[in-house]
């Protein structure tokens, strides 16, 4: 096939944002979709995954992977198409997820590392889900709890952002390990749909409620696992509410992300200490070599219907900055995926 017709509208970084990214901190960009060599593939992007990580790939300094340069194709996981191969890895019409970045098509090496592109099989699951629980939010979840958690039959998990992307897949997961699971989110809509939807056995509604009395209240021998995605203040009323020996996983600050001002640490850190319990970060790239264990697990849960996901899905690769936005003014419900062409 000959791509040289094709047009690749693209979306690049044009200034380091300083709090909320604005919109002139990106470049629309388009170039023609180049033809091939031997190795190379081109991958039509359907679906692009918005994350909280993107915003702090977006800042200058050392990190788990390095910023996104100045006039680079913002970075992000996707799910797309086959539509050009001379490789022997991929046919034509394969779906595939990996690193496509926030442009129309990706054209390059099918072994390129920092893309990992792998087949995935679009009869099991809606292609989204493989952005949501069989994707890196899912893995993120999976992985960060069970490894670093490692929670136990009958101990209370509290997970924070519980009706976002790795929330809700948290607290699944710990049901079926047989937790009791309380969730931390925003508005009664979402704190319904954990319950009654999700399986939890509780939910705080920040918004609306005393963080600090709802764990009191629905966590009454304390928290043995937390598993954080916000930070802030959220993150002292649960240091505060420790059962002995607990474990604290550090996903995320969402919190945080958007500060002009120094990041705010916990003030009630001392609890570790008098809990003698501990608190670790979770990097999903570190667990790369066993997904297929989690994404096997929680698929045998959804074909069994014991497992459910709730994307929240935006059209157009031009409404990219507004889409990230909603992740940090909590307007999304579910996990946040863009979608930038239909499948045909």
């Amino acid at each position: 096939m000959s791509t040289t017709n094709l047009s690749n509208k693209q979306i690049r970084l044009a200034a380091r944002p300083v709090g909320m990214p604005k919109r002139s901190d990106w470049k629309f960009t388009s170039e023609p979709v180049r033809d091939i060599a031997d190795g190379e593939i081109v991958v039509k992007t359907l679906y692009l995954s918005l994350d909280p990580a993107m915003r702090g790939w977006m800042n200058e300094g050392k990190s788990y992977i390095r910023p996104v340069a100045i006039d680079e194709v913002m970075r992000a996981g996707g799910i797309g198409k086959i539509v050009a191969s001379k490789s022997p890895r991929f046919a034509v019409g394969d779906y595939v997820s990996g690193g496509i970045g926030v442009q129309q098509y990706w054209v390059g090496p099918a072994d390129d590392k920092s893309a990992a592109f792998y087949k995935i099989d679009a009869t099991a699951a809606p292609l989204p889900t493989y952005l949501n629980a069989l994707g890196m939010p899912g893995m993120t979840a999976y992985f960060g709890l069970l490894e670093v958690g490692q929670p136990k039959a009958g101990e209370t998990v509290v997970v924070s952002g519980a009706a976002g992307a790795v929330g809700q897949t948290v607290g699944q997961v710990a049901k079926h390990k047989g937790c009791r699971v309380v969730g931390i989110a925003g508005g009664k809509d979402k704190c319904d749909f954990v319950v009654n939807e999700l399986g939890f056995d509780a939910c705080i509604d920040y918004k609306n409620e005393s963080v600090r009395e709802g764990l009191k209240k629905h966590c009454p021998n304390g928290v043995d696992v937390y598993f954080d995605n916000v930070g802030g203040d959220i993150l002292d009323d649960v240091l505060a509410r420790l059962a002995m020996k607990a474990r604290i996983v550090i996903c995320g600050a969402i919190s945080q992300y958007n500060n002009t001002t120094p990041v705010k640490g916990p003030a009630n850190y001392l609890s570790l200490l008098v809990n003698r319990a501990r608190m670790e970060g979770i990097v999903v790239f570190d667990y790369a070599d066993r997904y297929h264990l989690g994404v096997a697990e929680m698929a045998k849960w959804m074909k069994e219907g014991t497992f459910k996901t709730r994307e929240d899905i935006v059209e157009g690769l031009e409404n990219f900055p507004e889409a990230l936005l909603m992740l940090f003014e909590g307007k999304n419900f579910g996990k946040l995926v863009l979608q930038v062409a239909k499948d045909e």
